[in-house]
């Protein structure tokens, strides 16, 4: 018992030798982007945000969302996507890892134990008879455990913690991308549900106006020339009823695969486009604290740290690396006297390797780490300026949108106007068909630009949301039941 007591202290004395460390220290790049958001025409519609406001981040989904429908399908979103399931699976993974690393830091202690029976023949024999030997041994020790002590395995371990941590981020980002994918299909499902509505009305009032058209020209009071281009104008309006209708399956076929599963059909039935704009207002705060809420910058710079951490270990290559080999039991030629007084045995073989040539492999090496680290540096840099450009452009667009809308609005109440009275001059044959299909056409495109711009406002609250690290943090109910 006091060997293997030994041997576990030799362990202990080994792994308490471990502790140098060569990773450089780190230090955060400085910010490659304007410390204030971008200000100008474009940007005086945005609000100014309030002391008390809650930041993106800190909004669950479901406080954004707040309409019923959409709510459920992004939580089938949550629970079905594939590409958020991959995205925890490869946490799963590099959990393992970090575990396998982690372990290297340890001597990895086994027992064994073994049994030899053995007949040598007559002739063989120094004794000119055939003799019966046995042996039989059993011990616990532990081999080729690498000592520390330049902190190479501990540097592995760093990089595995780091990556393990990258990729914890990755799927929060994952998440938000999703939520914000679901919620854009959505309100696009909508607003193509709407245009479908708009030229399904228009087909049936460019077919009373072709129908009314043909009851003039029998009295003389319309030219063939009015008759074509009444029919030309519903075979026109036919076709955009095609399109839409067909657009519509398609936003069912997109939304479906986001999702993940089969959408039940009471979800898709209903919805107005008009009561999506009433989502959670953002503050956006300031571009320094998109170093904190977007989990895509986080990532980059745990995948920073992971290369700054190989650093460590390519340095640690240049210096000795010590080995040990321990192991302690028993041994006799008789099973029943195996753990008895006088049939201890132990070994201890230590070994160092020290690098003398090697052609600039670790030179090599070390630089090929430090080079990595530096892209590892411009990603990082990348991600940051990539999150102000995305929010900066979101900015824009809800600086000018509300604007946007109004003025759309105006216009298709203008038009309405002008129809009504084309419509009444051109029953009593004051003004041709060609300026009822002037008036019918503008009205048509304004009805089908104001819902563009519906979706555009309703779109660029999710995206704000989005792009300001908003989208991955559940309700408290919501992670009690999970």
């Amino acid at each position: 018992m006091s060997r293997i007591i030994n041997l576990f202290s030799i362990g202990a004395l080994a792994s308490a030798l471990a502790g140098c460390s060569l990773i450089p220290v780190y230090q955060q790049p400085a910010s490659p982007v304007s410390a204030q958001w971008p200000t100008g025409p474009a940007y005086q519609g945005v609000p100014a945000a309030k002391a008390d406001s809650t930041t993106a981040d800190q909004l669950a989904w479901q406080q954004f969302f707040t309409d019923p429908a959409m709510q459920r399908l992004i939580r089938l979103a949550l629970e079905n996507n594939r590409d958020l399931r991959v995205a925890a699976l490869n946490i799963e993974t590099a959990r393992a890892q970090y575990q396998i690393t982690k372990a290297d830091l340890f001597p990895s202690i086994s027992a064994s134990g073994s049994g030899t029976n053995q007949r040598i023949s007559a002739n063989s024999s120094s004794t000119g008879s055939a003799t019966l030997s046995h042996s039989y041994s059993a011990g616990i020790g532990f081999s080729a455990y690498e000592l520390d002590v330049f902190g190479r395995l501990s540097s592995l371990k760093q990089q595995a913690l780091e990556n393990f941590f990258s990729l914890e981020e990755t799927r929060r980002s994952t998440q938000i991308s999703l939520v914000a994918e679901v919620a854009n299909a959505y309100l696009t499902l909508l607003a193509d549900r709407q245009h479908l509505k708009v030229a399904e009305a228009t087909v049936k009032s460019q077919q009373a106006s072709l129908e009314l058209t043909r009851r003039k020209m029998e009295v003389g009071a319309a030219t063939e020339l009015d008759l074509s281009d009444a029919e030309s104008t519903v075979q026109s309006a036919l076709s955009d009823q095609a399109a839409y209708l067909s657009q519509v399956a398609q936003d069912e076929n997109a939304l479906t695969l986001l999702v993940g599963t089969t959408i039940p059909a009471d979800i898709l039935q209903g919805g107005e486009l008009s009561t999506q704009g009433k989502l959670a207002d953002l503050p956006a705060g300031l571009p320094s604290e998109l170093l904190q809420r977007r989990p895509d910058i986080l990532a980059a710079e745990h995948d920073l740290k992971a290369a700054n951490a190989n650093i460590g270990a390519a340095r640690a290559k240049f210096f000795p690396s010590i080995s040990l080999t321990a192991s302690a039991g028993a041994s006799s030629s008789n099973l029943s006297d195996l753990f008895k007084a006088g049939s201890g045995t132990w070994s201890f073989s230590p070994s160092i390797n020290l690098p003398i040539f090697n052609a600039g492999s670790l030179s090599a090496n070390l630089e090929s780490a430090k080079v990595a680290r530096d892209i590892s540096v411009a990603k990082y840099e990348k991600a940051i300026q990539t999150a102000f450009s995305e929010v900066s452009n979101a900015l824009a667009v809800r600086g000018t949108v509300s604007t946007q809308l109004r003025a759309q609005q105006a216009l298709v109440q203008s038009s309405q106007r002008s129809l009504q009275l084309s419509e009444a001059r051109f029953k009593v044959g004051v003004d041709s068909y060609l300026t009822l299909l002037v008036a019918q056409r503008s009205l048509y495109s304004a009805q089908q630009n104001l819902i563009s711009t519906q979706l555009s406002q309703a779109s660029n609250l999710v995206t704000l949301y989005k792009v300001l690290g908003g989208g991955w943090q559940p309700l408290e109910q919501d992670k009690k039941s999970s």
